[in-house]
């Protein structure tokens, strides 16, 4: 028997549609719908509300956040010059935690049911609907859940006092990325280098999706040999 062909339904809620797809996930996921409005992910209203983030809540979330941890470490005695030095370590290890979540969580491949729809809520629907205003940012509330493990990773490295200063610049690189993020799929730039940017993250999406993983720059797929073919042949 040839088992009949699943198809999903883009006019009811999809997140518990997208496993029956098994292995025709992965080709599903990668053919972009390019349109403002999102789909509907939930059919429970709440659990639908908490899926949608506006870009703003973002910086006015946490950057106070970022401010009370610099200044605790300031309290703490360290100088300026040192309180500089861990934000900008912060943002660096940020960068390289975004390729890595990027490429290798975000692009993992998934056919059993959970594991499509576990990625699917994750990462797949950004690429399945690229222009989703609503859902180019990581909810507020599950950001809150993962920075508790993250500041209890760096808790284990750095002493006590550093800590709060190196928590807030990777909590700074964060808001530096969703907001970045956010402005390649929505904003127009005027100068080059906002444009590069944004012409080489629309390249990820719709053309080499399997290259070009990083989003604040292209550092580190330059490091790992990531980079798009057209960026490899103006390296060499």
């Amino acid at each position: 028997m040839v088992a009949q062909e699943f198809t999903v339904d883009l006019d009811k809620p999809l997140v518990f549609q997208v496993g029956h797809l098994g292995e025709a996930y992965e080709e599903w996921v990668h053919q972009p719908i390019v349109s403002r409005e999102g789909p509907r992910f939930f059919e429970n209203e709440f659990v639908e509300s908490l899926t949608r983030t506006v870009w703003w809540a973002i910086p006015s979330i946490w950057l106070p956040v970022v401010c009370y941890c610099v200044l605790k470490s300031v309290r703490m005695g360290h100088a300026l010059p040192e309180i500089a030095l861990m934000v900008v370590s912060g943002i660096f290890i940020w960068t390289l935690l975004e390729y890595t979540l990027h490429r290798f969580l975000f692009h993992i491949k998934t056919k059993s049911y959970w594991g499509n729809t576990l990625h699917y809520l994750l990462h797949g629907c950004h690429h399945k609907h690229p222009m989703d205003g609503l859902r180019l940012v990581f909810p507020p509330a599950a950001t809150a859940i993962l920075l508790v493990p993250f500041w209890n990773m760096v808790l284990l490295f750095a002493s006590p006092s550093i800590t709060p200063a190196l928590f807030g610049g990777g909590l700074l690189g964060y808001v530096m990325y969703d907001c970045t993020h956010y402005y390649l799929h929505h904003g127009h730039p005027g100068n080059d280098v906002p444009k590069n940017l944004k012409k080489y993250h629309m390249n990820h999406h719709f053309r080499v999706q399997d290259k070009g993983f990083g989003i604040t720059s292209s550092l580190w797929d330059r490091v790992f040999g990531t980079l798009p073919p057209s960026k490899m042949a103006t390296k060499m």
